[in-house]
């Protein structure tokens, strides 16, 4: 399928957006049907108002992980 740039309009602030055509084929390719509805500015701000998306304990959907010190191979000779 042919892709071709998109002029969007942000629901957040009411800007527009491209939503170009390698935007566009990356959506199709991971399964999404929805365009954008914010551009990326407000984006980004969502996604750090929701504490910056997977691992970091504000919002997203895997626990902090536990580190531990480890000593590799060769320093153990």
């Amino acid at each position: 399928m042919g892709y071709t740039d998109k002029t969007l309009t942000c629901s957040d602030c009411s800007t527009g957006f491209t939503f170009s055509a390698s935007e566009q084929e990356f959506f199709a390719c991971k399964g999404f049907t929805n365009e954008p509805r914010r551009c990326p500015n407000c984006r980004a701000v969502k996604k750090q108002e929701r504490g910056g998306g997977y691992g970091s304990g504000g919002g997203g959907y895997r626990q902090q992980r536990e580190m531990h010190p480890a000593v590799c191979a060769s320093c153990l000779r």
